[in-house]
């Protein structure tokens, strides 16, 4: 029974220990119901109920914990707008460079075909490509010939 009761002493030392650095850590104009030093002096001349009357009735509500519990529409939330918008933008940067480069290499391609058809091919029956020599002027009224 000694052994019990030394327990309970300790654990009711540890919880208004951990409640009066809780209560002096809180911001002022968070803490409800009564003061901090309010607080304080409950804490201390009541160990057990003090304390579990500061994580009642005094102790701040956690923000964070109420924004997590607190669901919203996806179409509420700022900031999976902005990122909605922002894939929509790269989506659309993306699907413009593919057609640019669609529309390049259709280009390159209608180039490639119109000069290879403009562009007669040599003909290679003659088995060379230089051109025939003039005839020689046979006629004998030219002053060449007469000298």
């Amino acid at each position: 029974m000694v052994r019990i009761l030394i327990f309970a002493a300790v654990v009711s030392v540890a919880l208004m220990i951990y409640t009066l650095i809780e209560c002096s850590r809180a911001p002022k104009h968070l803490v409800r119901s009564l003061p901090k030093s309010a607080w304080a002096v409950v804490i201390i001349i009541l160990p057990l109920v003090g304390a579990v009357l500061w994580f009642i009735l005094g102790r701040p509500i956690n923000e964070r914990n109420q924004q997590a519990t607190q669901q919203t529409a996806p179409d509420d939330d700022e900031d999976f707008l902005r990122q909605l918008e922002v894939w929509r933008r790269q989506q659309q940067r993306e699907a413009d460079a593919k057609a640019r480069e669609q529309e390049l290499k259709s280009q390159a391609k209608d180039s490639k075909d119109n000069d290879s058809t403009s562009k007669p091919k040599p003909d290679d029956s003659t088995g060379s490509n230089k051109p025939s020599p003039k005839p020689e002027d046979t006629d004998s009224d030219t002053p060449d010939a007469k000298a």
